[in-house]
């Protein structure tokens, strides 16, 4: 009986693995294919120009579109780090990043397939009229670059890694309490560090950005996922009730405390 008990426990904490792992990978090759997409937060918001003083220069929320799963990847990465530890998050974690080179590298190649005369013809105006190349636009939206793709990789991983070492340090520190602070903690110090390097990577070591305007656009990204990071706090307690419900409150309870020891 305990034998049957066991191995039901232990398809249940395998399927909550994969299904952790799968809303992780999903939302980060997504936000990786969006990100090229620049939006304006104040225009969404039917609000006026942020224009705050930033490293000298007055910027507004523009945010790349990846911003809207990236906070789903943050939620997730503390999930699994609570009951599966550093070791399950750097799995997916790096399991991830080779996806998403993976992902970067087929899109330039179908980049450069050479595109089919009907395709370009019943294509050749836009819903104004004018003239459109959808080839030339297909190739400008996917094709984000070498130093983009690199930078993304990076940041990612340094970010991950950064966030699932402070994680683990602040938990034992506290041990099953104050997730707030472990969540959020994490979360802010690794994304200080992501948010400046993926654009120095992208637009100063590849591109032609001047320290200026990465300090000033890289200031820009940390503050709102600072503030998001804050803002979903309460989600992980939602997922820790229906996660301790699912897997049974002892059985959770062991996976966390072996987790919290790399067990």
């Amino acid at each position: 009986m305990a034998t049957e008990n066991t191995s039901v426990q232990e398809a249940k904490r395998q399927r909550l693995f994969l299904l952790l792992c799968g809303i992780f990978l999903t939302n980060a090759l997504i936000a990786e294919i969006i990100g090229g997409k620049i939006f304006s937060v104040e225009t969404l918001l039917g609000i006026p120009p942020a224009q705050l003083l930033i490293g000298g220069q007055r910027l507004d929320f523009n945010m790349t579109a990846g911003v809207i799963n990236w906070p789903v990847v943050f939620v997730t990465s503390d999930i699994i780090n609570e009951y599966f530890g550093r070791k399950g998050v750097k799995r997916i974690s790096y399991l991830t990043a080779c996806f998403i080179a993976y992902t970067f590298i087929t899109i330039l190649v179908a980049t450069l397939l050479p595109p089919a005369q009907f395709w370009l013809d019943i294509n050749n105006t836009d819903k104004a009229g004018n003239v459109f190349n959808i080839n030339d636009a297909f190739s400008k939206i996917f094709n984000q670059g070498l130093g983009i793709m690199i930078g993304s990789i990076v940041a990612f991983l340094l970010g991950q890694l950064l966030d699932v070492s402070v994680f683990s340090w602040l938990r034992r520190k506290t041990g099953s309490k104050f997730i707030w602070l472990r969540a959020t903690g994490s979360t802010m110090f690794s994304q200080l560090i992501d948010s400046f390097v993926v654009i120095t990577i992208a637009f100063y070591v590849f591109g032609n950005w001047d320290l200026n305007q990465v300090f000033s656009v890289g200031s820009i990204n940390y503050v709102y996922k600072g503030a998001v990071a804050i803002l979903l706090t309460p989600i992980l307690y939602v997922a820790h009730y229906f996660i301790d419900n699912y897997l049974g409150k002892e059985y959770a309870e062991e996976l966390s405390h072996n987790a919290a020891h790399d067990i």
